[in-house]
């Protein structure tokens, strides 16, 4: 490691070091119609072979040798403006663009051909921005951030109907997902058939699978980082659309005209509504609403004030009533040291909420975790050939496994509280991209972590420091008594974590169109989803890493080859990911208000590998692209001693979520200025599943036999959906002349249009007809078709 930050100093000195005066431009770049900062606008020098991306905040900056040079801002979705600058002196150049309006604004996803990509060392990253995901047929024919990522190689879920997503044979919970900075610990609606994203609000969204930049931690296998819109300071604006499940509406505007804007945007279901029509009083419904306010101080200062509040409702009759959701609210300050360094401070509350009511019983169950974070994050354009990112993050974390109250006065239910949890965990970072050569590029970097598991009530203690004991007898794990309690001040620390986790990417340019790369990184978890299901449930906790739960740590190792043609591109990447300290569950493990989860958790590892390709099509008319993972996602935990069988007798199984084979084929065709049609073709391996092999009777109760964990498959999945785009004449005329006040479009969808009924899982019973066991397919969706109405004004 001493080498590694040796190798960082001499490349930021050698590559500072010159003969010769030199100035730097920089600026920022925004959209001319709505002064929204606009993120990864390639700013170009060609004769310099030179450039440098905006970020996140729109800013922009290259020092360059005195002279005169051409300069191209470019971008897919804008139209280009080439400036020739004379440099001299240290300048400010700020910079709007025009949108290339065909429609209403969408989501696409976006590859750039630029060379500025091709050197890139990034490599395994998919960027979404707010400028055709409306147009992906998805379920219910509401628009969907995540369901579209699923499109993609190397990303998948685990089944319709199912929350969450899995990238690189990863869990769902060792995703790290950023709305604004603040943390989200669901990311679905109504148990995964919505994500909690409003495609109206987003500006910009990026999905790191692998090499992992350093200033994100806490999560192993992915970080989905999106970024809400700032708000219109030239107009007001009204974005909207009506579904047949939900509606949307996002309001927008200036406060203080080119200094001052602000946005609001709401989004409900609205189905349960219809039920009692049919004689049901079931309710299932969601709503969120998205804030921000931005204020421009001065040339050098800028404020955000962000938020974001969501809630699920779901009942059944008079039996039990479910609410959760996210809420969280960032603070971030933007300031310009000087025209090289560039600094953002966030103060950031994250709060995740369940709630359970159960009726009958007269009892409610609250949950939930919080969190608040600190970060201070700079940006140093050091020179032409070196960009340095550093900063620190410290995040302190409530974790609520449960609180259990009666509901009445009759209830004959006893309040009680299972022990709140704390802990701290704080980062600081160094980050830098280097051009050692014209077709050398390095991205290194090193992140040190840390994890203080703070005092608590009420922490067990147990024999031997050991709360699973193995019975060698039955071939069993079983809980271990506690043989005392010890309690804690909130300010000490029950156990501390440290650890190193460097990074680093390599881009080598093989022609002007083509280069290959490798990554490496490592990353590391402190904290867990306690769940034995295959997607994240809202019943689900999260506990944190300490005495008797170490943190995750994964490696991941990925090459690619990247080629660019006139209108194709293609992406070859191949991983392999090991994770050490992955959680298992001893069989039958009871998760439900266990204020001991220790005792049902056994510490193993898991393994990940696969091949991805992409290939795509980004211009003319009928555009897509063809997204192909062969991969493999394993587990196992042995036993802790030569006597312990472990799990699945310490063999490596399938993980529940890994899947061999899954392809995506997605299609978009632009018929007219009227019509377009877009289309996918989805098909996947089945998820792994265990069948029982046998039965037996014992004391009158019929007992299954089950083979060896995941040993067996579900059906394989796959499906066909189709869409259709009509722009009435008024909004074509609208988008020609930007004059008229209100733009429309229809769109009408089919999920599943040939109505495969694939299977979300298998469960057996007994046929008393004929007196055998059989196998019960259930398949959430059939053919769906939709009609939604967007509109903007």
């Amino acid at each position: 490691m001493k080498q590694f930050f040796i190798f960082i100093l001499f490349s930021i000195f050698t590559l500072s070091v010159t003969g010769q005066e030199k100035f730097t431009i920089s600026g920022t770049v925004s959209d001319t119609d709505s002064g929204e900062t606009l993120i990864g606008i390639n700013v170009i020098v060609p004769s310099e072979n030179a450039g440098a991306v905006t970020n996140v905040y729109g800013f922009y900056s290259i020092t360059l040798p005195a002279g005169t040079y051409e300069m191209r801002y470019t971008s897919i979705g804008f139209t280009s403006e080439i400036l020739t600058i004379d440099l001299q002196a240290s300048i400010t150049k700020n910079l709007s663009l025009s949108e290339n309006l065909e429609s209403l604004d969408e989501v696409v996803i976006i590859v750039d051909k630029e060379k500025l990509n091709i050197r890139d060392p990034q490599m395994s990253v998919n960027t979404l921005n707010s400028s055709t995901i409306k147009k992906i047929p998805v379920v219910l024919g509401e628009a969907d951030v995540i369901k579209a990522i699923t499109l993609l190689p190397g990303v998948t879920n685990a089944g319709e109907g199912a929350s969450g997503f899995n990238v690189r044979g990863g869990a769902a919970d060792q995703n790290l997902i950023l709305l604004d900075e603040a943390t989200l610990f669901n990311s679905s609606h109504l148990f995964g058939f919505f994500s909690v994203f409003n495609p109206d609000a987003i500006k910009d969204l990026t999905l790191y699978k692998g090499g992992i930049p350093a200033r994100y931690g806490g999560r192993i296998s992915s970080v989905l980082d999106i970024y809400q819109k700032d708000g219109n300071n030239k107009q007001y604006k009204a974005t909207g659309g009506i579904g047949l499940i939900a509606s949307r509406l996002l309001l927008e505007g200036p406060i203080v005209k080119d200094k001052a804007s602000f946005l609001i945007g709401g989004r409900s279901s609205y189905a349960h509504l219809f039920l009692p029509l049919f004689d049901n009083d079931n309710i299932a419904y969601f709503y969120d609403l998205n804030t921000k306010i931005s204020y421009n101080i001065n040339d050098k200062n800028r404020l955000f004030l962000s938020g974001y509040f969501g809630r699920d409702k779901f009942a059944i009759s008079d039996s039990f009533s479910n609410l959760f959701g996210n809420t969280t609210v960032n603070l971030r300050w933007n300031h310009l040291f000087s025209n090289k360094l560039f600094s953002n401070l966030s103060a950031i509350y994250s709060d995740y909420y369940y709630g359970l009511e159960l009726k009958f019983v007269e009892f409610q169950f609250d949950s939930g975790v919080k969190n608040f974070n600190l970060k201070y994050d700079l940006t140093h354009y050091v020179s032409e050939k070196t960009k340095l990112r550093y900063g620190l993050n410290s995040i302190h974390y409530t974790f609520n496994p449960g609180d259990i109250s009666p509901t009445t006065s009759t209830s004959g239910i006893n309040p009680f509280k299972l022990t709140e949890k704390y802990a701290f965990e704080n980062a600081i970072y160094v980050d830098g991209e280097f051009e050692i050569t014209d077709k050398l590029n390095v991205q290194a970097g090193v992140r040190l972590s840390t994890f203080n598991r703070l005092g608590q009530d009420e922490l067990n203690i147990y024999e031997d420091n050991n709360p699973i004991i193995y019975d060698e007898d039955l071939d069993i794990y079983q809980k271990a008594d506690a043989i005392g309690t010890e309690s804690f001040d909130r300010t000490e620390t029950i156990k501390f974590f440290a650890n190193l986790e460097p990074r680093l990417a390599v881009a080598y340019q093989l022609a002007e169109d083509a280069s290959v790369k490798a990554s490496y990184n490592r990353t590391a978890q402190y904290i867990h989803l306690i769940s034995n299901t295959t997607s994240p449930t809202p019943f689900d906790i999260y506990a944190p890493s300490g005495r008797f739960i170490d943190p995750q740590l994964a490696d991941q190792v990925a090459v690619g080859y990247f080629k660019a043609f006139d209108q194709f591109s293609i992406e070859i990447e191949s991983y392999y990911k090991t994770v050490q300290n992955r959680l298992d569950y001893v069989d039958d493990a009871d998760l439900i208000a266990n204020n001991a989860v220790e005792q049902i958790l056994l510490t193993g590892e898991a393994r990940a590998y696969g091949l991805e390709f992409l290939a795509r099509k980004t211009q003319g008319r009928f555009t897509g692209w063809i997204a192909y993972t062969l991969s493999r996602s394993e587990q196992r935990t042995p036993g802790r001693t030569p006597n312990e069988i472990g799990i699945n007798n310490g063999a490596w199984y399938n993980s529940p979520w890994d899947k061999t084979h899954d392809v995506s084929v997605t299609a978009q065709y632009e018929y007219s200025k009227k019509w377009s049609f877009a289309a996918n073709l989805i098909y996947q391996t089945g998820l792994p599943f265990t069948f029982p092999t046998a039965q037996y009777e014992f004391d009158g109760l019929t007992i299954p036999v089950y083979e060896p964990r995941n040993a067996s498959r579900l059906p394989d999945f796959h499906r066909m959906d189709f869409s259709a785009t009509f722009i009435p004449k008024k909004s074509r005329e609208r988008d020609s002349s930007r004059k008229k006040p209100w733009a429309s479009e229809w769109i009408f969808s089919i999920y599943n249009v040939y109505n495969r009924k694939n299977a979300a899982s298998i469960s057996f019973r007994e046929n008393t007809d004929i007196g055998q066991n059989e196998a019960v397919k259930l398949a959430i969706f059939g053919i769906i078709p939709s009609i939604t109405y967007n509109f903007k004004f």
